[in-house]
């Protein structure tokens, strides 16, 4: 007889395995051997909450000072949010896309390029100014994300975009302009209209860009004509120099003659106003003279007399003198201070 303990034992009825049929044996192997249901949906209950979770822990993110993020709701512009941490609705919900709005970008144009010269097969840096003449340019334009949103929705290929328009206001300027200035240093007028005229552009596209410069690298004439605007160029420096040598010149004579013809004129002046006076005088004196003469004609007579010898005996150069008069003479007499030297 069989032990109560056996675990075969259901009951208290002791099994004889002799007894047992084949399926009957099969089916109690297969109870014994299963756990029981509560435990697996106590796992499976587990296992959601736990994927619950950290499904509702994945809407959190965070946004870098330098970034802006921009949240779609079912693929669909939902709300833009600034630097910090932020939450929105777990995928496929929602979801947020990281766009860095301070990294400064750049393009190039006529840089990269082939150039094909001995087949004269010009290239996008090749450009007709508004004197007829070709420049060949090569423009680096720096820009940087000014509104995530636009940035993302608004152009499909933000790079090219910028190329295109770039490059289309750069020949439209040029095309305005004359080969000269652009060439020889005047190329801040050119950089500032192309930055304001592109900018203008890309907001009338709403691409969420803000050009922060333009800037020329290159302007020369093509390769080909090289030389030969070489040679110009030296031959208008030449004229300027000639120019401005003749300039000196005539600045410098000019004011010389205007000194002297002004001279001349004062002495003019001088002279004429030193003879009137002196014929004013000589007339003045003649009228007090005959004035003088028809008051008392014999004193007037006799002192121009007077006058007369002593100016005419002043000039001589020799002295007479009367013998009767010689013991009443000083032992000089000086009549002429030059007489007297001599």
């Amino acid at each position: 007889m069989a032990n109560n303990n056996n675990p075969w034992n259901e009951g208290g009825e002791v099994w004889n395995f002799e007894n047992l049929s084949k399926s009957k044996l099969s089916s109690r192997l297969r109870i014994m051997t299963q756990k029981p249901k509560d435990n697996w949906w106590s796992y499976i209950k587990y296992g959601l909450l736990l994927l619950l979770i950290l499904w509702v822990c994945s809407g959190f993110y965070q946004v870098q000072p330098s970034e802006e993020g921009v949240v779609l709701r079912f693929g669909k512009y939902y709300d833009t949010t600034e630097a910090g941490l932020h939450y929105h609705l777990p995928a496929p919900i929602e979801e947020v896309i990281k766009v860095n709005v301070s990294q400064e970008r750049s393009i190039n144009l006529g840089a990269a390029e082939s150039r094909d010269y001995r087949n004269n097969a010009f290239t996008e840096s090749h450009m007709l100014t508004g004197d007829e003449n070709i420049v060949d340019i090569n423009l680096t334009v720096v820009w940087k994300i000014k509104d995530a949103k636009d940035y993302l929705f608004s152009i499909r290929s933000p790079d090219e975009t910028v190329s295109v328009a770039a490059q289309s206001v750069l020949r439209e300027i040029v095309g305005q302009s004359e080969m000269q200035p652009i060439i020889t240093g005047d190329r801040g007028k050119v950089e500032d209209e192309t930055k304001a005229e592109l900018q203008r552009v890309l907001d009338e596209f709403q691409a969420g860009i803000v050009i922060v410069r333009v800037k020329l690298q290159k302007a020369d004439p093509p390769r080909e004509v090289v030389d030969a605007f070489n040679e110009v160029q030296r031959a208008k420096a030449d004229m300027e120099r000639f120019k401005n040598e003749a300039e000196a010149y005539r600045n410098e004579v000019i004011p010389k003659a205007k000194g002297r013809a002004a001279q001349v004129t004062q002495d003019a002046e001088a002279y004429r106003a030193a003879t009137v006076n002196k014929a004013e005088g000589e007339a003045k004196r003649f009228a007090s003279v005959y004035a003088a003469y028809k008051e008392g004609k014999e004193v007037t007579i006799r002192k121009m007399y007077i006058d007369a010898m002593e100016d005419v005996l002043q000039k001589a150069k020799k002295v007479i003198i009367d013998p009767s008069q010689k013991g009443n003479l000083l032992p000089v007499l000086t009549l002429n201070t030059q007489a007297a030297k001599e």
